[in-house]
């Protein structure tokens, strides 16, 4: 189950267990916070679209941290005045980690049933393991 959900002006597809990056929030490491502003929910099933949001839908998420973003550098000057100046920026964020999605109908979507919903990737064969089951094909 997927969300599509609208923080700080801008949005985001988030599903459980997700880490996001948004803009700053007020709240404390540690704390969960209830996201309501939900534009969109989906599933393997189908899309629900909120007309704007989905009513009843919530998203659940824990404050992993406070930081601030990459430094940002703004570089401007004047051609021929011998004219330069540097500024910088970073900007202050929030990381959330998205512990349950919610759907109107009372579906949930939990971090722990997101980790172990998702298929581990097949181990790869190393060069050698290769050539020897290509050279056992051949015989």
């Amino acid at each position: 189950m997927y969300a599509v959900i609208r923080t700080g002006g801008k949005q985001y597809r988030v599903s459980a267990n997700d880490l996001i990056k948004v803009e700053k929030l007020p709240a404390k490491a540690g704390e969960v916070i209830d996201l309501t502003e939900i534009l969109a929910l989906g599933d393997d099933k189908g899309a629900t679209v909120g007309k704007p949001m989905v009513a009843g839908a919530s998203v659940k998420a824990e404050v992993v941290d406070q930081r601030k973003d990459d430094k940002v550098l703004i570089f401007k000057r004047r051609r021929r005045k011998h004219h330069r100046r540097t500024r910088g920026h970073r900007q202050p964020l929030t990381v959330l980690r998205i512990t349950e999605i919610t759907a109107p109908d009372g579906r949930k979507m939990t971090a722990a049933e997101a980790k172990a919903a998702k298929p581990k990737a097949a181990k790869k064969k190393s060069k050698k393991a290769a050539a020897e089951a290509a050279a056992e094909s051949k015989e």
